[in-house]
């Protein structure tokens, strides 16, 4: 017969457990998240610490007519939609060719995960080393097909930059889609694939009216993580290009980093990660509800 002493010690266990993990929660998220908002309210530049302090809402104030902030903003929306809908389309067709049948499947989608396990940092430098104006491959390519005679600078010029710099984040994110919805379209069951042909449905329709309705929770919700996380980009682009030239890949992310981590200006550079949080914080709730994320038709 169990006593009270080893069920109160049953009924406590789970949030004792629990307290590590809420620990480093409390540690490497709330806290800074807390010292965001604190600075973004502060005047905070590393070159003058003598004037140092709470300034109110100047720095949202000055936000108003930074016309940078507004050019970034634009930049970072623009390449959100381009990566989220070329990721989801090129990841949902890959998912759709693996899950076919066919002899060698299981090394394929080995393969098909490698750009993903690749940290930010080397897949610009592998890109960047693609993209040379010089000895770089892709000119050597094109050259060898006698479509350029002389070498371009992918990363340097202003019309190329932004779609040489998203061909690049396109190919590490894909993987991404393709294995997460290869792995939801595994959960459907292979009697309605049979029901489909008893039907004479044929392969476009087993797709379009089977699939990719029973796979819409998992579309939304990764679709919105990759828009996050590709709002939040900053590793590939300030290793390929800096931002640059002339600010064509400055997203707003980027133009935070430059001014709290170059310029050394905190207060406003957590200023605008304040706003960025808000934008995503709004973006990530109209767009759960819009979509009916989680609830039954």
């Amino acid at each position: 017969m169990k006593t009270k002493k080893h069920i109160t010690i049953r009924n406590t266990m789970p949030y004792l457990l629990l307290i590590p993990a809420v620990f480093f929660l409390a540690v490497f998220m709330f806290y800074p998240l807390v010292s965001v908002f604190k600075y973004a309210t502060w005047y905070y530049k590393s070159t003058d610490f003598k004037r140092r302090g709470y300034i109110g809402l100047e720095n949202f104030q000055k936000l108003a007519t930074d016309t940078t902030f507004r050019s970034t903003f634009g930049i970072s929306a623009r390449w959100v939609l381009t990566q989220v809908i070329s990721q989801l389309i090129l990841g949902m067709s890959l998912a759709l060719l693996l899950d076919q049948k066919f002899f060698g499947r299981g090394l394929y989608r080995c393969i098909v995960f490698f750009p993903w396990a690749i940290s930010g940092v080397l897949t610009s430098l592998l890109w960047s080393l693609i993209y040379n104006g010089n000895s770089g491959f892709l000119n050597g390519v094109l050259k060898s097909l006698g479509i350029i005679e002389k070498g371009i600078s992918w990363t340097a010029d202003t019309k190329l930059a932004f779609w040489a710099t998203c061909l690049a984040e396109i190919w590490r994110g894909i993987p991404f889609f393709a294995i997460t919805l290869l792995a939801a379209m595994q959960n459907i069951s292979p009697d309605l694939h049979e029901a489909c042909v008893v039907d004479g449905g044929n392969l476009f329709q087993e797709i379009f009216m089977i699939k990719i309705p029973l796979l819409k929770d998992t579309i939304i919700f990764t679709t919105l993580l990759r828009s996050i996380w590709e709002f939040n980009n900053v590793d590939l682009i300030f290793t390929l290009t800096g931002g640059g030239p002339a600010g064509k890949t400055m997203t707003l992310t980027m133009y935070m980093t430059d001014l709290s981590v170059n310029n050394g200006n905190y207060g406003y550079g957590a200023t605008i990660a304040v706003i960025a949080f808000f934008i995503l914080l709004v973006f990530a709730t109209i767009y759960l509800s819009l979509t009916g994320y989680a609830k039954e038709d």
